[in-house]
Parts: structure tokens; sequence; C-alpha cells
């Protein structure tokens, strides 16, 4: 089975045309190698790589239980979690594990997309992410990846802007 017909990367494909950017799905690239990290997949696909846009999922804490959180964080740097907890109202944002994320998203870490997911993820969008033209983001597979651009993610995702990561970083 070649990556391009892996379930999780077919089911983000029909989610991105779904959503009225098949483009996007059309535009899906399957890399040489994993890229598990921001760094491998601007190497691959010869960008900065704070046009990657991570697809972070942690666990928020609240107090009626756990939520997933999506965070689609530049490559350039790193998501400050008390930050994040502050702009959504949680107790706290928690490193996700393997087993949460893979039940939220049904992508495994290193591929997860910023859709396809079972139902929707309360997602916020790095706004260091909107200097650039071309944005790339995983598309279910570590080896997958597809184009959009700043607004294309918030339009596909119904996030909310923010700096996640806050000062110094």
């Amino acid at each position: 089975m070649s990556s391009l017909e892996h379930p999780a990367v077919a089911k983000v494909a029909a989610a991105l045309a779904e959503a009225g950017q098949p483009h996007a799905a059309q535009g899906i690239r399957i890399l040489p190698a994993d890229a598990r990290t921001a760094a491998q997949a601007a190497e691959a696909l010869g960008v900065a790589v704070g046009a990657i846009a991570n697809s972070l999922i942690f666990r928020a804490v609240f107090e009626d239980g756990p939520r997933p959180l999506l965070s689609l964080t530049s490559g350039a740097h790193r998501a400050d979690t008390a930050l994040l907890a502050e702009l959504i109202g949680a107790q706290a944002v928690e490193k996700a594990d393997p087993r949460f994320v893979k039940e939220h998203t049904g992508q495994v870490i290193g591929g997860v997309a910023p859709v396809g997911h079972p139902a929707p993820i309360l997602t916020l969008v790095d706004t260091a992410l909107e200097q650039y033209d071309e944005i790339w983001a995983a598309a279910g597979h570590a080896k997958s990846v597809f184009p959009t651009t700043y607004a294309g993610l918030l339009e596909l995702t119904g996030g909310r802007a923010a700096d996640v990561a806050g000062a110094g970083t």
C-alpha cells in the first residue's frame, strides 16, 4: 500500500476536499522518509522550518475532565503549555500520550493532521504562521504533508488565532 492509500491519509484528503480545499487534497505529497519533526519536514520540502505547522495534541485539563487541544504551532518555536491553558481557560495543559492522541485524532504522533479526526477538536492556530504565504501540515502519516495557507488553516479547523509561544520562544 502506498502512503497515499494509507487510511489516515485518505481520510485527511477527503476532509480537505469536503472543507472546500480540494487544491490542498490534490497537493498532498509523500516524502521519501518519515518527517516526524518540523526540521525534517522543512528539509525534505526545501522550506523554512517556520512554515511547517506542527499539529500538537495536548491533554487540556478542565473541571469536568480532560479534553484534547490541537495547537497548530510554527516549527520555528515551541508552544507554551501555561499560555495554552490560559488561552482556553483550562486548569492545565499537558503533553498527551500516544494513546490519547490516537483516540482523539485517529492518527499517530508524527503524522497528526489538522483535520480528519473522529470529532472536532478545540484548536489554536499560531499567529507566527501568518507570515508565510504557504504552510505545510501533516496529512495523517509521518511521510505525508499538504500545502495550505494561514487563512486556510483557520478555516479548515475552525481554530482561533493565538500567540501560542509567548515571549522568548
